[in-house]
């Protein structure tokens, strides 16, 4: 069994996607090739937005929309403490300072009511100067941005939604990914939408903005390939990923959403007895990134994992340690111990196998392991 299924996916999914990598090949345009541009109007349709700008990876896609906003030394950036290290990593970069925020215990995304508390903190301390909040969409679960907004309205803030799970959520109407005011997404493999290699994107509906990201993705052009008018960096989505998306991104329009969120009813329906099992709040809708339970206690949760490995089931701890704990942001005073819920969910959280080919058989199989090692 795999935790997520990508050879079954790709057997699926393989005659269509022979035939677009074997068109790259035949046309030779490995870089920013005609797919490419194809690609970028398509997910900014999808999504709901003016522009998306692809690049090499997720994490360059935040790095990139900080570097349009010329974030740096002496801003502070807000971001949850309990998310890919990728969040934070890319504030520091810009030699910006990341404050970390507590999460919500049931969504696992950022908690507004600590944001907030940690924004008026930062304001009274007046070393950095609050400028953008990072909402992660954790798991899939796009997070509390009507909430969120009113808060970054209030102080004069700018939202940058990491979107490199949540691709596919929606809060009513309205499609992660356009939240932010740059929101940005993550095509690794394993993600909800995943090409074969390393890609993302960056969506907004600022012209301006969307020009910069274009300039910044290579080498800070200009007007043509010769003319640099600003330090950039070299992030391209390579013209067979796009490819490759193209067809994966009218798969998971057409059926994969549906799928997952079909699988994940089934989870909770026969597990939300027995332990704590994900929170959707009313008018939201996940992608799925992660099915992820909650446990009593680390033991627990450790002790659940390695049973389910001598079954032959694979499962993965997202995240064991916060932002705030990371050796890299050890430096960071301040930090430590104020982000409670966050360390709390490091210790009990566990991520069963997630994909939108998973049978009937599987999900039983998967459940009656869970149930008979928890009891």
């Amino acid at each position: 069994m795999q935790f997520r299924d990508l050879k079954r996916q790709y057997e699926v999914l393989q005659k269509d996607i022979d035939v677009a990598m074997l068109e790259v090949a035949r046309t030779g345009t490995y870089i920013m090739g005609s797919q490419v541009k194809k690609l970028e109007e398509r997910l900014a349709k999808f999504v709901g937005v003016k522009h998306c700008v692809t690049c090499g990876n997720g994490t360059d896609a935040l790095t990139l929309a900080l570097k349009v906003w010329g974030i740096g030394r002496g801003d502070a950036v807000f971001v949850p403490d309990f998310t890919f290290f990728a969040s934070a990593e890319a504030v520091a970069l810009e030699g910006a300072v990341p404050v970390f925020v507590d999460v919500d215990k049931d969504t696992c995304n950022i908690d507004p009511v600590d944001l907030e508390n940690n924004i008026e903190k930062t304001i009274k301390e007046g070393k950095y100067i609050p400028k953008v909040i990072i909402a992660v969409d954790l798991f899939g679960l796009p997070a509390n941005y009507p909430v969120i907004r009113k808060i970054a309205d209030k102080y004069s803030l700018l939202v940058l939604e990491d979107g490199a799970q949540g691709f596919g959520g929606a809060i009513n109407d309205k499609r992660a990914c356009s939240f932010g005011d740059i929101s940005t997404t993550s095509f690794f493999p394993a993600k909800p939408l995943g090409c074969y290699g390393d890609g993302g994107a960056i969506f907004t509906d600022n012209d301006e903005w969307a020009k910069l990201a274009d300039s910044y993705r290579v080498h800070g052009k200009g007007t043509f390939k010769y003319d640099n008018v600003r330090i950039g960096v070299n992030s391209r989505l390579d013209t067979l990923q796009a490819a490759i998306l193209l067809v994966k991104l009218k798969a998971f329009e057409e059926k994969e959403l549906a799928a997952v969120n079909n699988i994940a009813e089934k989870y909770t329906r026969l597990l939300k007895e027995k332990l704590k099992t994900p929170i959707v709040p009313e008018g939201f809708y996940s992608s799925w990134a992660q099915y992820t339970i909650q446990l009593e206690n680390k033991a627990q949760r450790d002790s659940l994992q390695f049973k389910l490995k001598e079954r032959g089931i694979p499962s993965m701890v997202y995240y064991p340690t916060g932002m705030h704990a990371q050796t890299a942001f050890a430096n960071l005073t301040g930090q430590q111990n104020e982000c409670p819920v966050a360390s709390h969910l490091c210790d009990v959280v566990l991520s069963l196998p997630m994909h939108p080919y998973m049978t009937d058989d599987e999900i039983i199989l998967i459940v009656n392991s869970v149930v008979d090692n928890v009891r």
